[in-house]
């Protein structure tokens, strides 16, 4: 059942993607999408406020397809305090490694750092702690530990008998002791796979791996230029050594969708039991986060916040799988006062399979902080801010733009019920500030910022009598993104 939903649902946001990628309605009040409407954008001498003239809340509940489509929204209404936006002409920053370097001493200053490759070749005693525990797994009779699953033919994924023999084998010519090659962060690092006669020598030309030992702990810390997108991923995250079984999937989730989803086989996960994990206070999280991210100069601003989970083992996330929590903190670019809206979309989608257009995603940082000091920082596709596009833009009033959002989430959910019985919105945010968007026929290493309008919120949904409920109150997933200038519709994961 559990497998059928997904795979419903997943049909549901692949929908929900194209939707963005149609064409506009005939007797739709959204105007056609057209790269050179950012070259025609008017100006005006208006305050924010006054062109806007939105209230502080707005509350509308439409139904659909005799009920089977319902959009319930009651949501708060957020305008940045400002006489004026502009627009503002951005590029991607060069991967190079003035900027490697820059990020290496705000965070590892004096640290030894290691290649990842030599470090974490496997050790005889690694070899042998697996062997033991797999064979503790067998002997109390659990054959499929990490719930793989089996094939077409009922045979197990994970053989259990075939990793011991594995280990073993291995074990022979594994080394006594970690080889620690200390290296600096670089693109270009040399590196040797196999043993013998199967040696083979490998350059890492876009990317890093490297592990840091330092006083807070051993932390891997990767940096990548992705070959086939535009994407400048910077990622440091602390290694545990409290999980009984490397093995088992374990990651940091944010808290919002253990507090607001409900469905087959979970609940929601209260605030005060996510508190009882904590053991550091917000004032203290949120200063360690703005030290090292106030130390880039990009004129990040932490805009908003969330506690997050380090949830361990596989299945539904119960209380019992929670083993630490921390603060998660997002860093947003501010530009005169007002921030790009931070969404779940990392941006940089395809608008289908066969599209040979080199995608570029949004900048994002996102640092977890812990009791025991900084847990994971992710750095994406820093900009170059180079300079106004147009001055004091006009833009639409909310009335016009709310007419837009109404009539479009009917339009892009209209397919939904091919596949469920019923679902309904609920919308508890809609929140005016900057989106990047682009043209990647043209160009993509460089866009423009945007006022845009973000609509936030969850969904319940039912299909084939399996329900799944998202109040949307802490929702960070924008399910309209509305171009505040001149009412087009922007889709969120494509970046246009």
């Amino acid at each position: 059942m559990k497998k059928k939903y997904r795979a419903a649902l997943a049909a549901g946001l692949c929908m929900g993607i194209l939707a963005g990628c149609q064409q506009t309605p005939e007797n739709s009040i959204v105007k056609q999408k057209n790269a050179d409407n950012i070259k025609k954008y008017e100006t005006s001498k208006g305050s924010i406020q006054e062109m806007v003239q939105a209230p502080e809340r707005y509350v509308n509940k439409a139904s659909y397809e005799d009920g089977a489509l319902v959009i319930d929204t009651d949501a708060e209404v957020i305008v940045p305090e400002v006489e004026a936006i502009h627009t503002y002409k951005v590029s991607a920053q060069e991967a190079n490694q003035e900027l490697i370097d820059k990020v290496t001493k705000i965070f590892f200053e004096g640290d030894k750092i290691y290649h990842t490759y030599s470090y974490d070749e496997p050790t005889k005693s690694w070899y042998q702690e697996e062997i033991t525990r797999l064979k503790k797994y067998k002997a109390e009779g659990n054959m499929d530990p990490y719930e793989y699953g089996t094939d077409e033919n009922g045979e197990l994924h994970f053989n259990i008998d075939e990793v011991i023999a594995f280990d073993e084998e291995k074990m022979a010519d594994a080394p006594d002791e970690v080889q620690k090659i200390e290296v600096k962060p670089m693109f270009g690092l040399e590196w040797e796979s196999g043993k013998g006669e199967e040696t083979e020598k490998i350059v890492d030309e876009t990317e890093f791996r490297g592990v840091v030992e330092t006083s807070q702990g051993i932390y891997n810390y990767n940096i990548m230029d992705e070959t086939n997108t535009k994407d400048l991923k910077i990622s440091i995250e602390k290694r545990r050594d409290d999980l009984p079984d490397p093995r088992m999937f374990s990651i940091w989730t944010e808290a919002r969708f253990l507090m607001d989803m409900e469905g087959e086989g979970s609940s929601p996960i209260s605030e005060d039991t996510i508190k009882k994990l904590l053991g550091i206070s917000y004032e203290d999280a949120e200063q360690a986060a703005k030290e090292k991210i106030e130390q880039l100069g990009w004129d990040w601003q932490m805009t908003d916040w969330d506690y997050s989970v380090f949830r361990y083992g596989e299945g539904d996330i119960k209380e019992e799988s929670l083993l630490d929590g921390g603060y998660i903190f997002y860093f947003s670019r501010v530009i005169d006062g007002v921030p790009i809206t931070f969404t779940d979309s990392y941006g940089g989608a395809l608008e289908d399979m066969d599209s040979t257009v080199t995608p570029w995603s949004y900048e994002r940082c996102e640092v977890i902080v812990g009791d025991d000091g900084i847990q994971k920082v992710e750095i994406y596709n820093p900009y170059v801010v180079d300079g106004i596009q147009t001055e004091h833009v006009k833009l639409m009033d909310f009335d016009s733009i709310i007419k837009i959002y109404e009539q479009m989430m009917e339009v892009s959910n209209a397919e939904v019920t091919e596949f469920e019985k019923q679902r309904t919105y609920h919308i508890t945010r809609a929140q005016l500030g900057y989106s990047r968007v682009y043209d990647p026929n043209a160009d993509n290493t460089s866009g423009i910022l945007v006022p845009v309008w973000d609509f936030f919120g969850g969904f319940d949904s039912e299909i084939d009598g399996y329900v799944r409920k998202n109040t949307g109150e802490h929702s960070k997933q924008s399910f309209m993104t509305i171009n505040a200038i001149d009412g087009t519709v922007i889709d969120r994961d494509l970046g246009y």
